[in-house]
């Protein structure tokens, strides 16, 4: 466990020289668990340090880790260095094992152009395909691609060792041994009883070869077998140069390729070649790469495995095409000198279906100005294209070559193909199935198509051509033969009904529809429908008048029963947009309920007798007013009509405007459903049906309150209060128990709120208008009435419905 902490810590330690520029994507415990199965897969400190910084781990984070794994920041233990003992087959990278030496190679490869790179990277992770993008450009961007070699496949035959490589020597049989030797920097290895064999820059199929021979003088027995394979595996280091986004030294791999090399230096730059990427060894090119190749093809036999000193160059591009419209991918593309539209178009994935094959348009820069080619589809693969050429692919005419279309009341309207066996109108019809029964065959008609486009119209005997007594017409392109219907010759229109019937609306007209027909079709008469009166109104139509009638409209009445005419015509036929009316019976009423609430003996809720049933009546009918009703403070909740919604939304409005929307929005001033009506119910119990005595309606709620024998004192007063009523006192006393007036109190304008709904200025001293439960109000002094301190002290109020009504008697 101490030597797989150690192995964290070192990479830490190779992870801490780096700086990022996002915050971390990865937890602590993301990454510790990451690093773990990245050694154990046996990927070297470089690798891990780039995927760790393009998943978004920190620099901070990374030497936090480092300290708690207690690594040395000049470099690691003993102890730290990869696993070197004989039980452990796992292949591990060289670069690791060198002390003093990996650390600061390793940080001296962290460029900010490779910082720049990795963040580039991240910022890339969903490939762009759009059409300014240029094709392929960011296959080394990418997250899942990063051509990273396989450090666990067998090794390849061809490979060729060097200083760092360590070879395992299997020896079974007669004997029984393993060695692990490692190639020193002189390109030795040193082997017990048998001295140094030299193995650089040999196979590895060639080094089993002179190992086994070396190897035999000590094992000679003709029983003994000898294997020799590849353990830790050496870093290279190589070159990247050129237009990569992070040109610089890196150290790999020697299993790395060169797809993988540019992958660690961020990908091709916006001028790089991805069309001829060199390979530089020993001062000649070893390899020139087409990544084209392996995106279109798959082929990846130029991607060779890189040697120790390698260089990878990336020279800018040759040419930029770029080609939009109907093709599958239109983007830029990177084409090299002399490659002609035909391959542009292979790279684009070939024509869109809709796509206009008979030529492409290049719009050119010639070095002066823009000039436009036309390159025919016979001159497709012969045209060869320059850098900044623009290619245009335009689509298809929306227009038909054979094209025929049959409408109406034929049995399958819709749209046939033009050949040789269906070229005229009767053939398209006995296509279309033939004629339905309601096609009106004493006309059709032929819309054509002419040369420019415009339509003419062609009359057609349908009748004649299908019985053979009118001859046949010869259909072209783009025609269309439309077959009426008698229905739709005539103006069928529709009936309607409304009023007392369960389904009013309007209904399709029919021949020999009767009155008692459309009654039945709506649902039935209602309960409430009056069966002496239903109105019929019928339009007037004279369609060979040659001057205007004086009657517009003729008007019937009937009476039904049982849904059938017994006052009037019988069978009543009714015609085109008749408009059926059933009245509302007269001596039909649903019950009109009210309420009535508080000290009365059996309160709830009690149907009116009449229309013009009063106070007095509901309180009798209650069984009275009890011992410890406070009558004169009895007040009355009714439901708005529409008439007196309407008043008060129109005072709602003027007090938005005079305060402003967000305090009445603040205030939650808004139109109440219900309102209090100001009564006096001991009069009208006193004088029934007299003035005080008030009629009732439907909704009203009649509440009858216990004495209260408190006063409240509100609005411009230095503290608001209630105190107990006092016979015989004037409001200056009440406003006294309140501290008396604020300093912007408006003394003359005083008003006093009554528990029963009625509102009445003071005058004089108040002393008689004073009563239990009332409250009085002192507006404030402004220079505009003060409808926010109305609304903010108006708390007695039943309602707000109250209050606005009160608002606007004082604002007249």
């Amino acid at each position: 466990m101490k030597k797989h902490f150690a192995r964290l810590a070192l990479c830490f330690f190779l992870l801490g020289t780096a700086h990022a520029y996002a915050q971390s994507g990865m937890t602590d415990s993301q990454v510790i668990e990451y690093v773990q199965q990245a050694l154990q897969a046996g990927k070297d400190q470089q690798t891990i340090a780039m995927e760790l910084l393009a998943k978004g781990a920190t620099q901070d984070q990374l030497l936090r880790l480092k300290s708690q794994y207690g690594a040395a920041e000049g470099g690691v233990t003993e102890e730290a260095a990869p696993a070197t003992d004989s039980g452990s087959r796992t292949r591990k990278t060289a670069a690791a094992a060198a002390q003093g030496k990996t650390g600061a190679a390793d940080a001296s490869l962290w460029t900010d152009g490779m910082k720049q790179s990795m963040e580039r990277r991240k910022s890339l992770k969903a490939a762009p395909t759009g059409e300014d993008e240029v094709f392929g450009r960011n296959i080394f961007n990418q997250e899942k691609l990063t051509f990273q070699p396989n450090l666990s496949m067998a090794t390849p035959e061809n490979y060729s060792l060097g200083p760092g490589d360590e070879l395992i020597v299997d020896v079974w049989g007669a004997s029984q041994n393993t060695m692990r030797l490692e190639i020193s920097p002189d390109g030795y290895v040193n082997i017990a009883n048998v001295g140094p064999v030299y193995l650089a820059g040999m196979t590895i199929q060639e080094a089993r070869r002179v190992l086994k021979q070396e190897l035999g003088r000590i094992y000679a027995d003709a029983g003994n077998q000898i294997q020799v394979t590849l353990g830790k595996i050496r870093t290279i280091q190589v070159n990247v140069m050129g237009e990569v986004v992070a040109p610089g030294t890196y150290a790999l791999s020697s299993l790395s390729t060169v797809f993988y090399a540019l992958y660690v230096a961020g990908g091709v730059s916006d001028i790089g070649s991805l069309r001829n990427v060199q390979v530089a060894r020993g001062g000649r090119t070893v390899a020139r790469l087409d990544v084209y190749d392996y995106i279109l093809k798959g082929q990846i036999r130029d991607d060779i495995r890189l040697q120790d000193g390698d260089v990878v160059m990336v020279p800018t591009f040759e040419e930029l095409v770029k080609i939009k419209g109907k093709v599958k991918r239109p983007m830029w593309y990177e084409m090299k000198h002399g490659e002609s539209a035909a391959t542009l178009l292979k790279y684009a994935g070939g024509f869109s279906s809709d796509a206009y094959r008979k030529s492409i348009s290049v719009l050119r820069k010639n070095g002066k100005n823009f000039s436009v080619k036309t390159v025919n589809d016979t001159d497709v693969s012969t045209f060869i294209l320059a850098d900044g050429d623009v290619v245009t692919v335009d689509s298809i005419l929306n227009r038909f070559d054979n094209r025929l279309e049959v409408k109406g009341a034929v049995y399958h309207p819709g749209v046939y193909e033009l050949s040789g066996s269906l070229n005229t109108v009767r053939q398209l019809v006995e296509k279309a199935d033939g004629l339905l029964g309601e096609a009106f065959t004493g006309r059709a008609v032929l819309y054509r198509e002419r040369e420019n486009l415009t339509r003419e119209v062609l009359p057609v005997d349908i009748e004649g051509i299908l019985k053979g007594t009118s001859p046949d017409i010869a259909l072209q392109k783009n025609d269309i033969l439309y077959i009426p219907s008698i229905h739709d010759l005539q103006d069928l229109g529709r009936v309607s009904i409304s009023g007392e019937v369960n389904q009013p609306g309007s209904y399709p007209y029919a021949d020999h529809l009767t009155l008692e027909d459309l009654v039945i079709t709506a649902g039935g008469l209602k309960e409430s429908a009056s069966l002496v009166r239903v109105d019929v109104a019928r339009r007037i139509r004279d369609p060979k008048s040659t001057e205007e009638p004086e009657k517009i409209g003729q008007n019937f009445s009937f009476g039904l029963k049982d849904g059938f005419v017994v006052d009037g015509q019988p069978g009543f036929e009714l015609q085109p947009y008749d408009q059926v009316y059933v009245r509302r019976s007269p001596s039909y009423a649903e019950q009109m309920n009210v309420t009535v609430e508080g000290e009365v003996l059996y309160g709830g809720d009690y149907a009116l007798n009449t229309k013009s049933e009063r106070l007095s009546s509901l309180v009798q009918r209650a069984g009275g007013v009890t011992r410890h009703a406070y009558v004169r403070g009895a007040k009355l909740r009714r439901v708005a009509n529409e008439e007196e919604l309407r008043r008060m939304e129109d005072v709602v409005r003027m007090v938005r405007r005079e305060i402003g929307e967000n305090l009445s929005d603040a205030l939650g001033l808004k139109v109440d459903s219900t309102f209090t009506v100001g009564i006096d119910l001991e009069e009208a119990l006193a004088q029934p049906g007299g003035d005080a005595d008030l009629v009732l309606r439907e909704g009203d709620v009649l509440m009858v309150p216990e004495y209260n024998n408190t006063v409240k004192v509100n609005g411009a007063v230095m503290m608001p209060n209630t105190v107990s009523y006092a016979e015989g006192k004037s409001v200056k006393y009440y406003l006294s128990q309140a501290g008396g007036y604020s300093a912007n109190a408006k003394k003359n304008q005083k008003f006093i709120i009554y528990m029963n709904g009625q509102v009445a200025e003071v005058k004089g001293s108040g002393r008689k208008q004073i009563e239990p439960g009332c409250e009085i109000v002192v507006p404030n002094k402004t220079k505009k009435f003060n409808f926010a301190s109305v609304v903010s002290n108006a708390t007695s109020f039943a309602s707000l419905a109250t209050m606005l009504a009160s608002l606007a008697t004082m604002l007249k």
